[in-house]
């Protein structure tokens, strides 16, 4: 394949915050207002609210519409029954709103915050503050810092750990007084009790803290990332949320991000004595090991549960520490032939007298059951499907559990009682999760398909219907008329039948030749083609004439390990491979254009776009990623060495799946767009890639968010994004006609 000249493609660069420029005519776009009931956060359907139960499971607590109050309300009647917490007329100090709150577990106390500043994706600091329910006493968590990270309170609520300048400290309520834990934490080197930016996002840690039942000890992880590189990114003033202070000269950002191959941060294992202040080091035997993904508490006795993974991510080891004596001893080893999936790790269920781990050992993901010696007891689910999540059990024995079942595209809540029969507690088709009770009486089950939004229902645990909290039917009638259909059917490639569905225009005729925006995501894991709700740009490109396609190759999840397994060391082949396939079938039908397909995705699905745009024999006619990653030795440690081991593991294997390394091959107008503030994924990824193609002489389209991070989102960018991306295959699958 030749590389595109002048005569293929012609180049646009653009730059845009919160308005689109059309490339072509410089004017504003009327898709950016049409396309935004489509997109995030206006097509965002109303949802489960943070509500909290109280410990009998009686009654829960949820915010006040002003969020200057907590609220109370009886749980099968939804009636409220008292304002619990008024901040408003609190004693000492009064708060007019705040952002969150958390309840300590015998309900005594409240934690609050407001003015919470983001740091990566889930975490933050704020202004927390306890609120005492008996004597409405509300007082600063520190008036020693300003702001705290990721407070917990001990299991008698009289302590509450935080971290404030990577250092833990412990406020002792019943005495109003603070004491430090650690000394030592330093910004860019010492992390003490929450993570660094890698363990974050690839582990969903925010909190490496964990208090004992007995409220003596306070374990925690130390992170010292001291030997990770740093990465640093512009910050401009921009439009969206404009700071001043950049107006004239940028600023910059940075922060520790190893990438595949660099430095991690080392972890370590350590214990808090309370009476005694006394901080104790907890060695490890295995010094192979590379990650401690979180730790907890048993709920009973004094065990603390330390899971571990290797560097490579495919042995993982539990062990059960005594923190007082340091005596460490290994319950759990689990070994695969690719890699450990993270729901092993980050989905384990504590009992008094067991944990649940959901394994895939058998080739698909399922529940044991082990003691705290490390003994199975039992291996509780089986099948030719996927568990997807535990709930835990009831004062019964019965046991609750998500499954990708009776299909893939499905997800049902299941009981198992105590003699193991399974039964669905839930509609079979469709798909469901629940949220239960503390003592498991009462289930919140959230149900929907490909054609009704979610349906939140409050059930006993035997699925009955005991009144329905919220229909969504103001949400619904928002679509009325203006929601095309979405088919399932399956493609084959290789042999393999994958999954997928159709969006059709809704004049659909097979007499008629259709454009075709194929869409994907296609990472590790990940499933796309599911019967859930899921309104996006994909059903306002219908609207606008095009038939879009989703295809979920090899590699996707809710098909077992065997399937997913495939891309292992080799990202990208596979799931190309499946993705030209699909495109050649739909290419096929009499009322698609061959000529007219395009293909786009986001994030990995971006990486997935440029790979299929840059194979030999490419059927795309146009091509649109958004924040891809161009070459894995760009991304970080964790996630990329997980599937693709290290870069002097699997030089071949890195080399063979970057399109940076295929720019040659790219054939068709290709247009990225990316966040200049993304700490995920790059803008070198794209610059990068962009600067292979100059220096061959070849040109794509560009289009650019200052400030804008992953997510691309804030003053209407979602919107902006996809009246782009549409403006793009107008031009150039459309106006082809």
């Amino acid at each position: 394949m030749t590389s595109i000249t002048l005569k293929h493609m012609f180049f646009a660069l653009a730059l845009a915050a919160g308005t689109l420029s059309m490339s072509a005519a410089g004017a504003r776009s009327p898709y950016v207002s049409e396309i935004a009931d489509y997109v995030y956060p206006q097509n965002a359907p109303a949802s489960l609210s943070d509500l909290v139960y109280m410990p009998d499971g009686l009654s829960y607590l949820t915010m006040s519409a002003d969020r200057s109050a907590i609220v109370r309300y009886d749980t099968k009647t939804g009636k409220e029954i008292e304002v619990f917490a008024d901040l408003s007329k609190a004693r000492e100090t009064t708060l007019t709103e705040i952002d969150g709150f958390t309840l300590s577990a015998d309900a005594s106390k409240i934690l609050v915050y407001r003015n919470r500043t983001a740091i990566y994706r889930r975490s933050f600091t704020a202004e927390y503050y306890v609120y005492e329910v008996r004597t409405r006493l509300l007082r600063p968590l520190s008036t020693q810092h300003s702001t705290q990270r990721s407070p917990i309170f001990s299991a008698n609520a009289r302590m509450v750990a935080f971290v404030a300048d990577n250092n833990i400290y412990i406020k002792k309520l019943d005495y109003n007084t603070e004491v430090a834990v650690t000394d030592d934490g330093r910004l860019g080197e010492i992390i003490n009790g929450v993570s660094d930016w890698t363990n974050e996002e690839e582990f969903a840690t925010t909190c490496s803290m964990a208090f004992s039942p007995d409220n003596l000890t306070l374990c925690f992880v130390k992170y010292d990332e001291s030997e990770v590189p740093t990465y640093t990114l512009p910050i401009y003033s921009g439009s969206c949320k404009p700071d001043q202070r950049y107006a004239l000269y940028p600023g910059v950002y940075s922060y520790k991000y190893p990438v595949a191959g660099e430095n991690n941060s080392r972890v370590t294992l350590h214990s808090y004595d309370v009476e005694t202040r006394k901080v104790k080091d907890i060695a490890l035997a295995d010094k192979n090991i590379e990650y401690i993904p979180n730790i907890h508490y048993a709920p009973s006795g004094n065990i603390l549960i330390v899971p571990t993974l290797n560097r490579e991510q495919n042995r993982l080891e539990i062990y059960s520490v005594n923190p007082k004596s340091t005596v460490v001893k290994s319950i759990y080893v689990e070994q695969s032939d690719a890699w450990i999936s993270p729901e092993t790790y980050e989905n384990i269920h504590y009992d008094t007298d067991r944990f649940t781990v959901m394994s895939s050992k058998s080739g698909f993901a399922h529940l044991y059951q082990y003691s705290y010696t490390g003994s199975e007891l039992r291996q509780l689910t089986s099948g030719d499907f996927d568990v997807t999540a535990y709930y835990g059990s009831d004062a019964l024995g019965n046991q609750y559990y998500q499954a990708a079942a009776p299909t893939p595209l499905d997800r049902t809540v299941r009981r198992i009682d105590k003699k193991g029969l399974t039964k669905s507690v839930s509609p079979e088709k469709g798909w469901s999760t629940a949220s239960f009770s503390p003592d498991k009486n009462f289930m919140m089950l959230t149900h929907s398909d490909a054609e009704t939004p979610p349906v939140i229902t409050l059930c006993n645990t035997a699925g009955k219907t005991l009144r329905t909290i919220e229909d969504n039917s103001v949400y619904s009638r928002r679509y009325d008329g203006r929601i095309p259909t979405k088919r399932f059917l399956t493609i084959n490639s290789d042999g393999y039948e994958l999954n997928a569905y159709m969006i059709m225009p809704p004049d659909f005729s097979e007499s008629k030749k259709y454009p075709v925006v194929m869409t994907q995501y296609s990472g590790p894991g990940s499933q796309s083609v599911v019967n859930r709700w899921q309104m996006d740009f994909d059903y306002f490109y219908a609207l606008k004439g095009y038939i879009v396609v989703c295809v979920d190759g090899r590699g996707t999840g809710g098909r077992g390990r065997k399937f997913t397994d495939v891309v292992y060391k080799q990202l990208g082949h596979f799931e190309t491979v499946d993705q030209i396939n699909a495109a050649n079938h739909i290419a096929s039908l009499p009322y698609v254009d061959s000529d007219r397909i395009g293909i786009c995705g986001w994030s990995y699905g971006g990486y997935e776009a440029l790979m299929c745009a840059t194979e030999a024999g490419s059927p795309f006619a146009a091509t649109v990623a958004i924040a891809p990653v161009t070459d894995w030795r760009y991304y970080d440690t964790v996630y990329a060495e997980r599937y693709m081991l290290t870069p002097r593991q699997n030089d071949d294997g890195y080399r063979t799946s970057a399109p940076i390394n295929r720019t040659t091959r790219l054939t068709c107008p290709l247009l990225l767009m990316y966040g200049t503030a993304d700490d995920n994924v790059h803008p070198a990824n794209t610059l990068e890639f962009v600067s292979r193609l100059q220096s061959q002489g070849s040109l794509c389209d560009m289009f650019v968010f200052p400030n804008m991070n992953h997510s691309i989102n804030g003053c209407n960018a979602r919107a902006v994004v996809y009246a782009k991306m549409l403006d793009f295959f107008d031009r150039n699958l459309k106006d082809k006609h």
